[in-house]
């Protein structure tokens, strides 16, 4: 793969347990803390997951816009996708696994074009690749 853009972070402190996560550029720069569901204490910081749920969601709008785009009925200007991504432990009994739910809301098609539509944008969108096969993700359209 040609890499077009690498981004960098760095966690410290307390990792998600009230640490800090930030890029090298300064763009972002968040307090951590974990969800009380999860066993922390709540706290005022994000969590990893708040963090991936919102970077699949913004990415998986993007290669919405340029297959719905390509295939001549492009979604709305209004189009959202809401990303949820649940934490628990894996099948294994060891470690922990994700899964997420994506869901397309106010995109102005059909729900024919926009159910063939999503599919497209899964085996385009980077998260999508790279979740595929580990990470259960359920995808709907509204």
């Amino acid at each position: 793969m040609e890499v077009l853009y690498r981004a960098h972070a760095t966690a410290s402190g307390g990792g998600r347990d009230e640490g800090r996560s930030a890029t090298d550029d300064g763009k972002i720069d968040v307090r951590l803390s974990v969800p009380t569901e999860m066993g922390g204490t709540g706290g005022d910081g994000t969590n990893p997951e708040q963090l991936f749920a919102a970077g699949y969601a913004a990415c998986y709008l993007g290669a919405l816009r340029l297959v719905s785009g390509k295939a001549g009925a492009p979604v709305g200007p209004d189009t959202r996708v809401t990303a949820g991504v649940g934490f628990g432990k894996n099948t294994r009994g060891e470690g922990f696994n994700l899964d997420v739910t994506l869901r397309v809301s106010d995109h102005g098609l059909n729900q024919a074009t926009i159910d063939d539509l999503i599919q497209k944008a899964h085996q385009v969108c980077p998260y999508s690749n790279a979740t595929r096969g580990n990470v259960n993700v359920d995808l709907s359209a509204e």
